[in-house]
């Protein structure tokens, strides 16, 4: 299995343009975030999580041709926002999208992109075949998924586990019955937003404490915002076995 990190970076605590502090006038690639994405090779299966709006400037730099499925983790924005550019994969796959969520999230992709679900569709527009998931096992092509139930503040969303390999982002609070679904992972990517409190996302403190009880080999934070500091600065304060994610970043997990 491959992971790509599309985007490690989020929508809160966007500077205005013209800021010239360290992270924004910095010369380091590593500090320059896309929303928060990943793309998943297992198989020869390709699968995203998440599309926000940044997608197809994330996918056209990885030259991902193929997609077979997108799972989401929950409907805000920046989470699904960029979903109308799966219409390329429309065309080139000449079939429908298959999209993977909460039944809540799904009612919020047919309010936002209404004309994809009109009777009489406008040509071109996105083909998607919505498929709702629970807070149970599923499969896609036979590769398996278990989602983990984590709060974004008080809003239920859904992390996800693929056979040793688990992603978190944009949780704030995580049960015990649910972190028993962590457990002997190898690797672990889980959001942390920044060193000070914040209402729905883990901290930098928060995130590790998590990865300690979890304890998997190698552990990656990502949704990383604009106050967090300098990838090369902020990376000098973690564990060993902990990262930072950058936009780019591939991890092979045997």
């Amino acid at each position: 299995m491959i992971v790509t990190i599309l985007g490690s970076g989020t929508s809160q605590g966007i500077p205005i343009i013209t800021c010239t502090c360290a992270v924004c006038s910095s010369s380091d690639f590593r500090d320059k975030r896309l929303r928060t994405s990943i793309h998943i090779a297992v198989e020869d299966k390709s699968f995203v999580i998440d599309t926000g709006p940044d997608f197809r400037q994330q996918m056209l730099r990885e030259r991902i041709r193929k997609l077979d499925a997108i799972i989401y983790t929950h409907e805000h924005k920046d989470h699904i926002s960029g979903l109308d550019d799966v219409r390329s994969f429309n065309n080139s796959q000449q079939r429908h999208m298959d999209i993977y969520a909460h039944k809540r999230v799904l009612d919020a992709i047919k309010k936002d992109f209404s004309y994809a679900f009109e009777e009489k569709k406008y040509p071109g527009v996105p083909l998607l075949n919505l498929i709702e998931i629970t807070n149970q096992p599923f499969h896609i092509y036979d590769i398996p998924f278990q989602p983990i139930e984590v709060l974004h503040y008080k809003l239920p969303i859904f992390a996800y586990r693929i056979y040793n390999f688990a992603y978190i982002t944009d949780a704030s609070y995580i049960s015990e019955q649910e972190t028993e679904k962590l457990k002997n992972v190898d690797v672990l990517i889980i959001n942390a937003l920044q060193k000070t409190f914040h209402i729905s996302h883990f901290t930098l403190d928060q995130a590790l404490q998590k990865i300690e009880i979890i304890r998997p080999k190698r552990a990656y934070l990502t949704h990383i915002s604009h106050t967090m500091g300098l990838h090369r600065d902020v990376e000098k304060e973690l564990p060993e076995n902990v990262k930072i994610a950058y936009d780019g970043l591939k991890i092979k997990i045997d």
